[in-house]
């Protein structure tokens, strides 16, 4: 006999170049049957599709009106944009008893860990090191100085709130840091 489950909100938060988006996509290669929450921004897509089932780009017009109509179970300006998550695929796959996973900034976890409450598992991603992540960050060449630099000041904000999330992982090699997250998952 099956049991039925609700299913949870992997939240998955760290600072620009922290290496989220490579966490993410390696955990949904290893586990197919999680659910990936696609988040919508105002920003401008980075070359080489990079965004590609990761974020749904709109216009700000467009963002607002979401935001009017309750589209989003959250939303936030981040680094001069706007990011969102909406809301009826987080309820849809939560009635389902599927888990989703989620990748947000600081205060958009917290404020869906405050909502969600047991529902939500948050993990917060630190870099190895502040010198690491702007090494990552320039290697990534997708911002300019002066972003690169909103970046920075935005992820030493966003470390002191570490202590808030559920979890904390150092990301200083994708393959460990997968499987502490993993281990945390499972554990739910």
């Amino acid at each position: 006999m099956a049991v039925n489950r609700s299913g949870k909100l992997i939240i998955i938060a760290a600072p620009s170049g922290a290496g989220k988006t490579s966490i993410i996509k390696r955990f949904l290669e290893t586990h197919p049957n999680m659910v990936h929450s696609i988040s919508w921004t105002t920003r401008p897509a980075r070359p080489g599709g990079v965004d590609e089932g990761y974020y749904k780009i709109v216009d700000k017009k467009v963002f607002e009106d979401g935001i009017s109509k309750g589209f989003f179970a959250e939303w936030a300006e981040v680094h001069g944009h706007l990011y969102g998550t909406p809301l009826a695929p987080l309820e849809e796959a939560l009635r389902d008893g599927k888990d989703i996973l989620l990748d947000l900034d600081v205060k958009g976890s917290l404020r869906l860990k405050d909502i969600y409450k047991d529902q939500a598992v948050t993990i917060f991603v630190m870099p190895p090191s502040i010198d690491e992540l702007k090494r990552r960050l320039s290697a990534r060449a997708t911002d300019s100085l002066a972003a690169q630099a909103l970046r920075i000041r935005n992820a030493l904000a966003e470390i002191e709130e570490r202590d808030k999330f559920d979890y904390c992982v150092i990301n200083d090699e994708l393959e460990k840091v997968c499987f502490d997250i993993e281990k945390i998952v499972l554990e739910k």
